[in-house]
């Protein structure tokens, strides 16, 4: 193990000094405290000290420090720090402890049986663990408490592992030895503690044991034990019901596959459905705890049973009614949420045409659950009609039933799509029509009555919206010409219908004569000074624009007015939605009429643009100037006319005009990155959308490119180069020959400036300018691999790579991996660009790429390996094993041998020579013969490995030691 420098003595009074200092208000004298008890918990005296503290110290949170510690240095250092012959007086020890703290602390008594349970997983000599602490801890009752403890945590502490360092055979082996082999021993103790006395019988300790045993003892031996009773008569108590509830959830979902436990399952239906009397009780009581547990017994068995609930519908209705009574009676919107998954996973079944009967019998729950909904839904009521705030002022409540009522929108489908979108339409519609004939003529310009029972239906019809075909004539013509009557003087009405407007926008294109009044609702909807209005039909706006474009179309120049008049009233975000709507407008107009249709709606972008620029000397100036440029880069996008190669773009023509501004817009403000980006961003569309129709800016635009990067060392200018490199390669239409030349050209001095400046900083200060790297070199790998596979550049960029994967940073990372795996299939017979023919010289490039990895394939193996041991994003994890393959298919011999180098580097204490033996045995078993599919195998042997290793391991205290990244030089 890696030394942590000169000894350092601590004692107990120093160790207590140190946490009684952690209570103070000095920030230095603090930090200090936190290093010397970090220091204190890594060293060797941290055993005897934390020993001494619980034996002596009678002060609560110095027992739970040392607690804590202890089981720190069981998990961690115990291969290390103490002997294999030290290890009985270690646990006799911890056992004595625990006899102390048998009656409490309770979180002292818990983190010691944690260290009891994770010695006894290492102490592989120990075979008798249970009878020996129940024997050593005693009959007494106080003593009971401890080894329900003990039997709760030690599953857990076996099958959701710490770190352990134990290899995965031991592991296995302990698991069996301590789980398997002791189950019908620890059920028949459980048994005989209910039985022991009516406390214990109702105790919570029994049911959290009894749920932790549950993964290791077959469900069937609990339900047909006495223990079965023991749950449910704790779910009719008090004391007991929350632990009671829990673990009949459990036994519930050990249940799920339902061919294996029909037996089971029958014997546990009756008495989850007697459980229905609870839920009047508890409504009734007001005990919204117990009523959550019961409503998620019910969830349990009915998303674990959902198969056998639409095999046999009759016999489990029941069960489904529970579930609705708890929707029904949920007064508070507290539990109706733990059904949403069951009402989902039955829908999945009842929708299939083999489940078609058990549809026609249940299809009157959904019936009611929409009704349930529609009331659920509901605003809270107020005394005062015109009140909006109806959470006194509590944001978060607010917050958290906007959020609920969205969940319920996706129950509110699931219902649709066993009903039938007609039938929920149709609830929708006689809500409406209902609050129109008991309150719509007491509505007036200032007050709206009972408006909470009219706005949730329009909620429902918003949420219902996706499930609506285009084509549908069944109820929306009877439900649209009631919406545009909606008040307008409710606030909270007026979004909900403009958010129904916006949701039906494909629907209102297939019937025109719905698009008039609709559009007019929306437009009058932008003099409000509601924010929350003006966004709401900001987006409505752009749907309408995008789906009902070619109807719009005829108002272009309207729009335009209307657009200019509106745009510096709304917020950024609403901004972009109504320019990116009239953007799809302008996009289906005649060819001939697309300049100046440009001209119309963006030179007043522009004007704007450079009074903004000249004005913005704040950060928050520049940040509005960022966010203008990006409305330009909508009309970029969405107004791309289809021209001849041969002819001139009406489109291009237009952007050549305003390139100039944003070229010094960008020379101002080179040094503030947002405007970098969106300027970058607008330039990348323009090669996307006009592909070779951009040929005319190329030239000043690779320009601009280039110094950009060199003045800002920004990815996005990188990012923007990649968009250039695609859309001019060689095998691209329409492109000359010396274009495609310079663009090449273009590329390597961009990747020589970003070299330099990757050999001047480390990687942890460039992770965006890396990724983007990285991702442009995937395009000149796919596009230009006979340029850049022979380019003097191809090892430096290599070598960058390598170095990059030392971040911790996924998108990096990722970018140098992909990179990386693009890279080696050139060093066999199916390169990734493929597609495109390498001819003769598909051979040299194999050859370059071979001996790259002969001088640099360690490097990138050691990494790579302690990437995935150690420092890599678990998103990389697969990419990082592709690259190892890649490696064994291409060097299978040399890889092994790296491999094996670099599994020797790891920190002493955490890899055993053996273990290493028996990885590199197994990998070479797999080469033997050159079998392709015995090599991919390789593959799984290294996520397994590098897996169990991250698993059991933490990173090092005093950093990779041989397996650093080394630092990155070039000198071109």
């Amino acid at each position: 193990m890696a030394s942590n420098g000169p000894q350092e003595t601590f004692t107990v009074p120093n160790v207590l000094a140190a946490m009684l200092t952690m209570r103070s208000g000095d920030t230095e004298k603090k930090k200090a405290a936190v290093d010397y008890l970090g220091r204190f918990q890594k060293s060797n005296d941290a055993w005897t000290t934390t020993i001494s503290i619980l034996q002596n110290s009678t002060e609560a949170e110095a027992q739970l420090f040392a607690a804590t510690t202890l089981k720190g240095k069981i998990t961690y250092d115990l291969g290390t720090q103490v002997s294999e012959a030290d290890l009985p007086a270690l646990r006799s020890q911890i056992l004595l402890l625990l006899k102390k703290f048998a009656s409490g602390p309770k979180p002292v008594r818990v983190q010691l049986c944690v260290c009891l349970a994770i010695l006894a997983i290492q102490m592989q000599t120990w075979k008798d663990v249970l009878p020996t602490v129940v024997s050593t801890l005693g009959n007494e009752v106080e003593s009971h408490a401890c080894i329900l403890d003990f039997l709760r945590v030690l599953p857990e502490e076996v099958t959701e592992g710490r770190k352990i360092t134990l290899s995965e055979e031991d592991l296995a082996q302990r698991t069996t030895e301590l789980l398997a082999d002791n189950a019908e021993q620890v059920v028949q103790l459980l048994v005989n503690y209910a039985q022991s006395s009516p406390a214990a019988a109702t105790n919570p300790q029994l049911f959290d044991c009894i749920s932790s045993w549950l993964r290791e003892v077959p469900v069937s031996v609990i339900v047909n034990s006495p223990l079965m009773n023991a749950v449910l008569h704790g779910v009719t108590d008090d004391k007991s019901l929350l632990a009671a509830a829990d673990c009949l959830g459990i036994i519930c979902r050990e249940t799920k596959d339902v061919d294996d436990n029909f037996d089971t399952i029958q014997v546990l239906l009756p008495k989850v459905v007697e459980l229905r009397s609870r839920i009047q009780a508890l409504v009734d009581e007001e005990d919204t705890e117990g009523f959550k547990a019961i409503t998620k017994v019910f969830a349990d068995a009915g998303e674990s049973w959902v198969l056998i609930i639409a095999r046999q519908p009759q016999h489990f209705r029941p069960l489904v009614e529970c579930l609705l009574e708890c929707c029904a009676m949920d007064k508070e919107r507290e539990v109706i949420g733990y059904t949403f998954s069951f009402w989902y996973e039955l829908k999945q079944y009842l929708t299939l045409d083999h489940y078609m009967e058990a549809r026609v019998q249940l299809i009157d729950v959904y019936a009611k659950l929409v009704d349930i909904m529609l009331k659920q839904l509901e605003y809270p009521y107020s005394d005062n009609p015109n009140e909006l705030d109806l959470f006194d002022g509590d944001r978060e409540q607010e917050e958290k039933f906007r959020e609920f009522r969205h969940h319920m929108g996706d129950t509110l489908k699931d219902s649709c799509e066993v009903m039938g979108v007609a039938a929920c339409l149709t609830k929708v519609h006689d809500a409406i029509k209902l609050w129109q004939e008991k309150y719509g003529n007491q509505a007036t310009p200032t007050s709206v009555p009972h408006w909470q029972s009219l706005e949730a239906p329009l909620f429902a019809m918003r949420a219902m919206g996706r499930m609506v075909e285009s084509h549908d004539s069944s109820v929306l013509p009877q439900i649209f010409p009631l919406l545009v009557q909606i008040p307008i003087s409710n606030e909270k009405l007026r979004f909900a219908a403009i958010m129904v407007f916006g949701r039906y926008t494909e629907w209102t294109a297939a019937h025109p004569e719905f698009l008039e009044p609709q559009f007019q609702y929306i437009v009058s909807s932008f003099q409000t000074e509601s924010q929350e209005i003006l966004r709401a039909a900001a987006q409505a706006f752009m749907y309408f624009c995008v789906d009902c474009k070619h109807l719009l179309s005829p108002q272009v120049v309207q729009l335009q007015a209307f657009y200019d008049q509106i745009l510096d009233k709304l917020p950024v975000s609403s901004k972009e939605e109504i320019t990116e709507g009239v953007a799809y407008v302008v996009g289906v107009q005649k060819t001939e009429d697309v300049y100046k249709l440009l001209k119309l709606y963006c030179d007043p972008l522009v004007q704007r643009l450079m009074a903004k620029a000249n004005a913005a000397t704040e950060n928050k100036a520049k940040l509005d100037l960022a966010d203008h440029i990006n409305l330009l880069t909508f009309f970029v996008q969405h107004v791309v006319p289809y021209i001849p190669s041969n002819a001139e773009n009406p489109a291009v023509k237009y952007w050549q005009e305003v390139f100039p501004i944003l070229s010094t817009i960008l020379d101002n403000f080179i040094d503030f990155v947002p405007i970098c980006e969106r300027v970058c961003r607008c330039w990348r569309f323009m090669v996307i959308s006009y592909r070779t129709a951009i040929t005319p800016l190329l030239g000043p635009l690779a320009n601009k490119l280039a110094a950009g990067f060199t003045q800002s060392k920004q990815g996005c200018f990188l990012w923007a180069t990649s968009a250039i490199l695609r859309e001019f390669s060689e095998d691209r239409e329409h492109v000359e020959d010396g274009i495609t030349e310079n663009i090449y050209v273009f590329f390597e001095a961009q990747a020589t400036s970003v070299l330099r400046i990757m050999s001047d900083l480390p990687p942890v200060d460039l992770p965006d300018v890396i990724e983007d790297f990285y991702r442009l070199l995937i395009d000149a790998l796919l596009y230009y691999p006979a340029k850049l596979i022979p380019s003097p550049l191809f090892t430096p960029i290599f070598q960058a790579a390598i170095s990059s994967l030392a971040l911790e940073k996924q998108e990096p990372v990722s970018a140098a991996l992909h990179y990386i795996r693009d890279l080696l299939t050139y060093g066999g017979t199916n390169p990734a660009g493929s597609g495109s023919d390498l001819g003769p010289a598909g051979e040299q490039l194999r050859q370059i790429v071979k001996n790259l990895l002969l001088t640099q394939g360690e490097a990138l193996v050691k990494q790579t390996l302690a990437g995935m041991m150690i420092t890599f994003p678990r998103d990389c994890f697969a990419d990082g094993s592709g690259v190892l393959l890649g490696m064994f298919e291409l060097l299978p011999a040399e890889t092994a041998t790296w491999v094996d180098r670099t599994v020797r580097m790891l920190p002493q204490g955490t890899m055993t020579p053996a273990e290493a033996d028996r990885l590199l045995a197994k990998i070479k078993e797999r080469l033997q013969g050159g079998d392709p599919a015995n090599v991919r195998q390789i593959r799984v042997l290294l996520q397994d490995f590098t897996n169990t290793y991250r698993r059991r391991y933490v990173a090092p205290r005093d950093g990779l030691g041989l397996l650093e990244a080394a630092r990155f030089h070039f000198s071109g």
